[in-house]
């Protein structure tokens, strides 16, 4: 079956220690290794949500007595200038530029990926984005804007997209009995790599701040080695299974095995382009981030606004007549609020990612587009009638299934394509993240701004922004409808198949795994078995717990943040 040589296809071979051969799980493997290991890599990945925290400290890395680069300051002289404070708005390009080069990256190597293993894919994202944060370091430090964009924006970028869908194909395989909570539990941690990462930064920043200096680079550099620490310990903790394995004693249940959406085929990655699922699932996953990508980047603002002094038990003050001390009082209020969106973001990734091994991946994006068209269209009233609780209990909900929404697409892939290929065909469709991470934020600004400059009160300039995401929305339910089962001609015939497999080294027994410091064959269990007894229970409590307690330290601080907006 095998038509490819490789490096075990000799005795004594010995593969690098990158080489996907060398990741390929022996008898006694327990799956429950991998998830924390694809946490490792996601929660340091994820802070690229949290770099705002950066940006009024760099816009002061001038010095106190520098000037602000003048608005009339083009762009590009801006990326060269070193007499005058960066402008935030010039430093925000880095933010597009992580979710476009992302959405690019994982497009373009995604097929890579498939036949290198997500070993090499893991350390070559830790290269990426630690060192890119070097060469931002560098660039505060010489005070060069051209080197942050280049360094976090471009390199960083290229390590967020690969680093995103290192564990997607690895972990479907590993847990075909529970396709969407495995990929959600990976993918809830590039949510909260944020309320880890800002908060440590901001201790760091503080820590290393002088009278002269804001202490910004310092950060930079500490963050590099601590992430390189964790995502080169996730990278080496992967382990890809042999053809064939599934968990002890498992079956598809009746209802899955007819489910005609599930297929049993594959579907090779060059040819997606031309297959219209892919392209519905492409629009859907755009217009329900485009949808909750947009308010996310503008949720405290947008908070402030609408309710004004009602936050603070002014409801006859608007936002525009507020005093220094009151704007004070509900920036505090917005920070709760954005932190429990965040949680909820989080959470949500989890809980509808499971959910949807349960309902369907079509019924549970069905729930999005309808329970968020609902919430959308009702936030203006909510706004205007004083209702705070059911604003947030809304916008709580619509974030939980915006980041439900990523988590939940990979299975969805799987179920349409196959699991053969669905890490490179995850890897085209966040190009769909890419292009969301445009229109959201131009789209939600953008109206704002033209709002405002006709005179429009500030809290009812967002009422046609939530009717145009709603509209949105019906067009992502409509696109969801039509989504099919795959015609089987686009699928790999059993000889395309087996070429694919023999290029991406994988092996159809345990009994073809070798020893590679020995060169002796392991024996043990065979395709389609399962023995987990044999890895250390310790050892899979302490990978757990280099994921989870950072993860609950992060929580612990949001939730600090958000109770200030119930008091």
């Amino acid at each position: 079956m095998n038509t490819a040589t490789s490096t075990l296809d000799y005795p004594g071979a010995r593969p690098g220690l990158l080489s996907k051969e060398r990741t390929i799980a022996g008898p006694g493997f327990n799956r429950w290794l991998v998830p924390p290991a694809a946490l490792a890599i996601h929660l340091c990945i994820g802070m690229a949500y949290g770099f705002s925290v950066f940006w009024l400290p760099l816009s002061k890395a001038a010095g106190a007595g520098a000037m602000t680069c003048p608005n009339t300051m083009s762009v590009f002289t801006e990326l060269f200038a070193t007499d005058c404070n960066w402008r935030i708005s010039t430093m925000g390009w880095m933010y597009t530029l992580f979710f476009v080069l992302l959405g690019c990256s994982a497009a373009l190597w995604g097929g890579w990926l498939e036949r290198a293993g997500p070993r090499k894919a893991g350390v070559v994202s830790a290269v990426c984005w630690c060192g890119g944060l070097v060469i931002s370091a560098l660039g505060i430090y010489l005070h060069q804007m051209w080197m942050l964009w280049l360094g976090s924006g471009v390199i960083g970028g290229i390590g967020l997209g690969l680093g995103y869908i290192s564990p997607v194909s690895t972990l479907i395989k590993w847990f075909p009995d529970r396709r969407g909570m495995a990929t959600g539990m990976a993918i809830m941690g590039f949510g909260g790599g944020a309320m880890i990462g800002a908060p440590l930064a901001d201790m760091l920043m503080r820590h290393y701040a002088t009278p002269g200096t804001t202490g910004v680079w310092q950060t930079f550099l500490t963050m590099a080695i601590i992430y390189f620490a964790f995502m080169m310990s996730g990278a080496m903790g992967y382990r890809v299974p042999v053809t064939g394995w599934k968990p002890a004693g498992w079956t598809p249940p009746p209802s899955q095995a007819q489910n005609a959406m599930i297929t049993k085929g594959h579907v090779h990655v060059k040819r997606v382009w031309g297959i219209p699922q892919f392209w519905l699932v492409w629009l859907v996953l755009c217009l329900n981030v485009t949808a909750g990508i947009g308010i996310l980047g503008m949720a405290s603002p947008l908070l402030q606004e609408v309710f004004g002094g009602r936050l603070i038990g002014e409801p006859g003050v608007a936002f525009t007549a507020l005093n220094p001390q009151q704007l004070g009082a509900i920036a505090a209020i917005a920070a709760g609020f954005t932190g429990l969106i965040s949680l909820f973001n989080i959470g949500g990734r989890f809980f509808w990612a499971s959910m949807s091994d349960k309902l369907g991946r079509k019924l549970t994006y069905l729930i999005f587009f309808v329970l968020g068209f609902i919430l959308y269209a009702a936030i203006p009233w909510t706004a205007h009638t004083g209702q705070l609780a059911l604003f947030v209990a809304a916008f709580c909900v619509i974030l939980s299934m915006y980041g439900g929404g990523f988590a939940t697409v990979p299975a969805y892939l799987a179920d349409l394509f196959g699991t053969q290929m669905v890490g490179a065909i995850h890897g085209r469709l966040l190009t769909a993240w890419s292009a969301a991470g445009i229109f959201g934020p131009v789209l939600v600004n953008y109206i704002r701004e033209y709002q405002l400059n006709h005179g429009v009160p500030r809290a009812q300039v967002y009422d046609i922004t939530m009717y145009i995401l709603a509209g949105m929305l019906v067009v992502g339910f409509l696109c969801n409808l039509a989504i099919r089962p795959v015609n089987p001609k686009y699928f790999m015939t059993d000889e395309e198949l087996a070429r694919e497999k023999a290029l991406a080294h994988e092996r159809a027994s345990a009994a073809e795994v070798r020893d590679t410091r020995s060169g002796i064959s392991v024996t043990g269990a065979g395709a389609g078995t399962a023995a987990i007894s044999q890895t250390p229970q310790a050892l899979v409590i302490a990978a757990w717990a280099c994921v989870v307690i950072p993860l609950a330290w992060g929580v612990w601080i949001t939730l600090q943040k958000a109770v200030v907006l119930f008091q």
